[in-house]
């Protein structure tokens, strides 16, 4: 599992070393991760074999010849580079990913359970400040429909 947060230096070579719980996480038949630019976001998105089965589980499940299929074989898998660690834990990132995001000198490696995200720095800072109003906005909504819904069973309860 991808956890945590953590800021690397990506050298001239494009190298960024991955932390160490990512390596352990991805550990199997190939030795390194996949990326390819998210979908969901403007940063790099990267995994292991975990990962790659999910996206091409849900590509499978559409129909050949749907539009979202191929959207999802052209952005995921046709994006998609597989990069193996060096002794040192490093991966090089692909000049195109890092050129797409301005990925240049510090990045913020994000764990999200079974991926990772690579942003620049100063776009991850604004990222997470509207991603946190957004956990706590929803947060507030799911406790407030959780407690319409308690106080409406115990209403209903009473009144029989």
């Amino acid at each position: 599992m991808f956890i945590s947060t953590f800021e690397k230096q990506l050298d001239a070579k494009r190298r960024i070393v991955v932390p160490q719980e990512f390596r352990a996480a991805v550990a199997g038949p190939f030795d390194g991760v996949v990326c390819f630019p998210s979908i969901e976001a403007d940063c790099i998105e990267g995994g292991g074999q975990v990962l790659f089965d999910r996206y091409l589980g849900v590509i499978e499940e559409l129909d050949f010849g749907d539009p979202l299929r191929s959207a999802l074989e052209t952005s995921v898998l046709g994006g998609m580079a597989r990069l193996s660690f060096d002794t040192a834990g490093r991966i090089t990132l692909p000049e195109t990913l890092c050129d797409a995001f301005g990925l240049t000198d510090w990045v913020v490696v994000v764990g999200l359970g079974d991926r990772f995200q690579i942003w620049e720095r100063d776009a991850f800072q604004a990222h997470r400040a509207a991603q946190r109003e957004l956990a706590r906005d929803g947060l507030a909504q799911l406790r407030a429909a959780q407690r319409a819904q308690r106080s409406g069973l115990s209403g209903a309860g009473s009144a029989g």
